[in-house]
């Protein structure tokens, strides 16, 4: 069903803030006519590629919004000016932009410098603290209160979020681009703290623009049809996410919960609308089957440990019936790391490695091509089948609980749910036997189970390295 796709809200979206600041502009004009000298410069289409013969007007638009002349209205205008004028650019152009304010409007060194010495030299506690203070002052960058102008225009924080989403595609290729970005992390981190946001459980009745988002934003288990959107949030299945409030249609993060009478262990089952749903009230475990961050321009902003245990806490107090909470989770990085793993001749678990290579082996007539083999369809051959399955299942369970360092798993999905506090419950051969699923886990998933009374010992655990909080069944999986 994914006509409605990220891309395809972000150039909505995109479209909306021309039009909203194009009106901010205009106010600004009105006023103008009365003080000249209010705007400075009108707004003036850029080449979108931002050649140099345009770049100097760009730090002309750049400065003039830090220079903050003729008061309140003229800076939204400006910044609106600019927010526009960047708007107007392709990718070219932006990478562009990004350079000019990574290397124009850092940090003044020199004045950084003479605070730093004259905090080292101050006599007495009062002098201190004002060294410190101008000290701070100094490394507060030209660039980061250009990017706070924003915030006062209509929707700003989304275009601040949606810009950093653009330059982190830019990161990689021009790392002088990263102190850039380092500063938009920090501002984003600060707006929006989880004390900032409120969590809201989103039903049928909501706006049609979150439930369009909701489609478009499900990175986890796509949905297929409205019809199918409906089902995941009728009585017996729930959907919360946090929400801004600044952007109060946008759902920042949201995960979906089915209310069920056991761990789910395979997510066709779950996810069928023809299968009978379990009453409300006789439900015993909710199933955390996907969880989706929405906005790609908040990578390291961490509210999905808060609204998992928000939900757990909510759904305690609301119905005395839950006493199991649990996920039913995706393995990513599996297939990735068992091709990887079997080029390794230390491999601990090396008498697994053998077995499926060997039936990789039988299969190819001799070639014992693991990436190939994984390629065919072996899980609907029942010889591959039951050759893989027991050492597969193992050196799943291996995978899930190895870590490249104490307290940080292989895999990401691992590594978010144990820091929380969670503990691995069950491997569940086959099941998610979507393309997707095969291709990343060879239709594995796994249940990571929260304890309400476990969670913050299973967290200090879990992060000291002491151990990787785990049930009996995974424990025993490992010593065989």
């Amino acid at each position: 069903m994914k006509n409605l796709t990220p891309s395809i809200l972000l150039d909505r979206t995109m479209d909306n803030l021309r039009d909203a600041w194009s009106g901010v502009s205009t106010q600004a004009g009105k006023i103008s006519r009365r003080l000249p000298a209010l705007l400075g410069r009108p707004f003036r289409k850029l080449d979108p590629s931002l050649p140099p013969s345009a770049a100097g007007d760009m730090r002309d638009r750049i400065r003039d919004c830090l220079d903050g002349v003729g008061g309140a209205v003229s800076a939204r205008a400006r910044a609106a000016d600019l927010g526009r004028a960047y708007l107007e650019l392709n990718s070219d152009g932006r990478q562009k932009f990004f350079s000019i304010l990574a290397s124009d409007f850092g940090p003044h060194r020199d004045r950084v410098l003479e605070m730093a010495d004259r905090l080292k030299q101050a006599d007495g506690p009062d002098a201190a603290l004002e060294a410190e203070h101008q000290l701070r002052e100094a490394l507060l960058s030209p660039r980061e209160r250009l990017l706070t102008k924003f915030n006062s225009l209509p929707s700003g924080v989304k275009f601040l979020i949606d810009m950093r989403a653009d330059l982190l595609s830019h990161t990689k290729d021009d790392p002088s681009l990263k102190n850039l970005d380092r500063d938009f992390g920090r501002l984003l981190r600060s707006w929006f703290d989880v004390g900032f946001l409120k969590m809201e459980r989103v039903t049928w009745d909501a706006p049609a623009a979150i439930l369009e988002k909701l489609i478009a934003y499900e990175a986890v288990h796509e949905i297929e049809s409205w019809d199918d959107l409906k089902d995941r949030l009728a009585q017996s299945r729930r959907c919360y996410a946090f929400f801004h409030p600044r952007i109060p249609e946008e759902p920042l993060i949201f995960v979906e919960v089915a209310l069920v009478g056991e761990i789910a262990r395979n997510v066709q089952v779950l996810l069928d609308r023809s299968a009978p749903r379990v009453p409300t009230g006789d439900a015993t475990t909710a199933i955390f089957y996907s969880i989706s961050n929405t906005q790609e321009g908040l990578l390291g902003v961490s509210f999905g440990d808060f609204l998992i245990k928000q939900v757990v806490e909510d759904l305690s107090q609301e119905m005395d019936n839950l006493k199991v909470f649990s996920t039913l989770s995706p393995i990513p990085g599996f297939r990735r790391w068992l091709e990887k793993e079997a080029q390794n001749p230390d491999q601990p678990r090396a008498a697994d490695f053998e077995a499926v290579l060997s039936a990789a082996a039988d299969q190819s007539s001799g070639t014992c091509d693991l990436a190939g083999f994984l390629d065919t369809d072996w899980h609907a051959d029942s010889k591959s089948h039951d050759q893989v399955r027991e050492p597969l299942t193992r050196l799943c369970a291996h995978y899930l609980s190895s870590t490249q360092s104490p307290g940080r798993s292989l895999d990401p999905v691992s590594r978010f749910h144990l820091t929380n506090g969670a503990r691995i419950e069950h491997v569940n051969w086959m099941g998610d036997t979507s393309s997707k699923g095969l291709a990343q886990s060879l239709g594995f998933m796994v249940n990571y189970r929260y304890v309400p009374d476990e969670i913050e010992e299973n967290h200090e655990l879990y992060r000291s390295g002491e151990q990787v909080p785990m049930s009996n069944e995974v424990k025993n999986l490992l010593k065989m």
